[in-house]
């Protein structure tokens, strides 16, 4: 049966023809590469060939023996790139036709002084770029090493549920006449196409992309070997849910700081790609752009609707207890408390603002979420404020940063963005659970020594189980949950004073003492500063129906006890000498009952051993909540 190839295809791409989905007939496959494979191929039209490089993510089609030598194809989705002065098509998406067939016609290997003319570019009217969306089908691309790369990375706040698109390479874009930045476009130059960011590689020749900017970092100085420099980065995302970096440094930060808005569409062309740096660039995309001195920057003149604002891939609480420290991630929840900002200097001597949020959603788990910096008295500030008069928010995070120290907690990083009652599906589903029952039920906190063991960690136990059970006398710490008021406050040291400084994303805290010039001493940090922290060590008296004991409440779990710092707490005592004040802080915890949750381990102190009580979280009772919890209790102690 003949078959016939589509003619002059081969020329037709090389003009930039990538519309036709054209059959070819594959001549030869070769596997190259030494860290990743890759198969190079050569395509024909029967009368010209050319090589083609063929995407990671089809890679299974040649393993499988889908596509072999004598095999036909259509070419759904590719590109034509230029490598080393010459053109390679990279095939992104293609279907198998024939399997296997003779060679047809008497292909020779295709000349550019063969290539078709080609149908001139459409007229941009008003001299405003012309934006036509790509149709959306199943392709998906990864990266083609050494000569395409292409991946794929839509979230369009559907969680993990990824939307795929076809890179079709939309119409050329020519900047208007009175463009800013950059000089003119030489008369000979071809104008960029304007594609898709997940369809950007390294090895293409003339580009652009219309995206809009979802975050810009702030404007940072370092000195290195070179010098002095300076940098700054944003965050760029498009109709087709693609994401990538953009850099500049220098000169170039000269050029688009201060032009660069979060939340304006731009089009970007003229500049290079590298591999994203991962340590700092949390973004699901391989490559990062750096600007340079030729590269153009042009606000788009015109609102975008097709492009989001921003995308979440929202994880629940549940899934953040098992996830590795230090990973990125979005992550969105009811803001249920709101500690006070404190003071912490920094190892370098710069003092920062810390404040500790809980955050609770549908999965029944709270975590803490830790702001820095201007987070605090920013949104911080707005949180606390809300909370305090009973509205609580929704808070969805972007670019959090995941910590395990002593439980599994989210804190913020330069990169982070805070997004406060959001206008998105999930805060309406949130809100809506929160309103309908979610508020009165009672969340488990995987923050703050919150070990693993499921229901274990929330076990109820009265104060006397304690004894007469023998807790913490095994191998490992026993955690329970009991219901006790507090009695009796020790006030004589209830904090210490405590070194500030951060060894990486840990605060110091050692106690630190006053030195002959009377600044505070760290030894173990071996640095002398003019402030110290002061942090909780309160010595607290509980007790139930079945009995008395003392616990210890270090830093935070003080704070949910007295509702303010520590700091604030030793100044009114020994600064302000305001007694009034400080008996009164203390009076309003007195015979008021929380929910403790209980770290008990024995340990030993010279040649004693005793059992060591420390509170990890505290909660005043929430008695809708706890009325609940009794009732639910009920039929486990009726007699069968």
């Amino acid at each position: 049966m003949p078959v016939n190839l589509t003619a002059n295809a081969i020329s037709a791409i090389n003009g930039g023809d990538v519309n036709s989905k054209p059959l070819v007939q594959v001549l030869d496959i070769k596997l190259i590469g030494s860290t990743q494979e890759r198969y190079r191929l050569l395509l024909s039209d029967s009368v010209a060939t050319q090589h083609a490089m063929l995407a990671t993510q089809l890679n299974d089609r040649v393993k499988t023996g889908g596509v072999r030598k004598g095999s036909v194809i259509q070419l759904i989705d590719y590109i034509c790139s230029t490598v080393q002065n010459r053109k390679i098509i990279v095939v992104l998406n293609m279907e198998t036709i024939i399997p296997d067939c003779d060679v047809i016609g008497n292909p020779k290997m295709f000349s550019e002084a063969d290539s078709v003319p080609q149908k001139p570019a459409p007229d941009m009217p008003s001299g405003r770029p012309t934006s036509i969306k790509n149709n959306n089908v199943g392709v998906q691309t990864s990266a083609l090493a050494s000569f395409s790369h292409v991946k794929t990375s839509g979230f369009q706040n559907q969680g993990s549920n990824t939307q795929s698109f076809r890179p079709t390479v939309q119409p050329s874009y020519q900047p208007p006449p009175n463009y800013k930045n950059h000089g003119a476009i030489m008369r000979n130059e071809a104008p960029a196409r304007i594609i898709p960011i997940a369809a950007l590689n390294p090895y293409q020749g003339r580009w652009a992309i219309k995206a809009r900017v979802t975050a810009k970092g702030d404007l940072r100085r370092y000195n290195n070997a070179r010098g002095d420099g300076k940098v700054f980065s944003f965050d760029l995302l498009d109709s087709d849910g693609g994401e990538i970096r953009a850099t500049c440094f220098n000169a170039v930060v000269d050029r688009f700081y201060d032009t660069i808005e979060v939340g304006k569409v731009y089009v970007i062309s003229k500049g290079s790609l590298k591999p994203a740096q991962k340590n700092f660039n949390h973004l699901k995309n391989e490559w990062e752009i750096f600007l340079e001195t030729a590269s153009s920057v042009d606000l788009f003149p015109d609102e975008d609707a097709s492009i989001p604002r921003q995308q979440f891939s929202f994880r629940p609480i549940s899934e953040i207890q098992h996830t590795e420290s230090n990973s990125i991630l979005d992550v969105i929840g009811v803001v249920v408390t709101v500690n006070p900002s404190v003071p912490i200097l920094r190892k370098n001597g710069m003092e920062t603002q810390r404040r500790i949020l809980n955050l609770k959603d549908q999965s029944g788990l709270s975590v803490e979420l830790t702001l820095w910096g201007e987070f605090c008295n920013r949104e911080g500030q707005q949180l606390q404020e809300m909370v305090e008069t009973g509205n609580f928010p929704i808070l969805a995070i972007k670019a959090g940063k995941v910590n395990d120290f002593t439980g599994k907690s989210v804190s913020t990083i330069s990169a982070t963005q805070l997004f406060i009652n959001p206008d998105c599906s999930e805060a309406n589903s949130l809100r809506d659970w929160f309103e309908h029952g979610g508020k009165e039920i009672a969340s488990h906190s995987i923050s703050r020594e919150v070990m693993p063991g499921g229901s274990k960690n929330e076990t109820r136990k009265t104060l006397a189980q304690i004894k007469d059970e023998g807790l913490g006398r095994s191998d490992k710490p026993d955690w329970i949950t009991v219901k006790a008021t507090i009695s009796f406050i020790k006030t004589d040291n209830f904090c210490y004073t405590a070194c500030p400084l951060m060894i990486g994303d840990r605060q110091c805290n050692k106690k630190v003492t006053k030195s002959g010039n009377s600044r505070w001493l760290c030894d173990r940090c071996n640095q002398e500063f003019e402030e110290c922290d002061y942090r909780y060590l309160l010595q607290v008296q509980v007790q139930d129906h079945t009995g008395l004991t003392w616990v210890t409440a270090f830093q935070e779990t003080g704070e949910e006890i007295l509702g303010c710092s520590a700091k604030d707490l030793y100044l009114l005592k020994y600064e302000a000498e305001n007694d009034v004040k400080f008996t009164e802080i203390i009076r309003n915890c007195l015979f008021t009952e929380f929910l403790l949750r209980l770290k008990i381990k024995e340990e030993i102190y010279g040649d004693e051993q005793r059992v060591k009580i420390t509170v990890v979280k505290a909660e005043k009772v929430n008695y809708s909540e706890e009325s609940r919890f009794l009732f639910d209790m009920i039929p486990k102690f009726q007699l069968r």
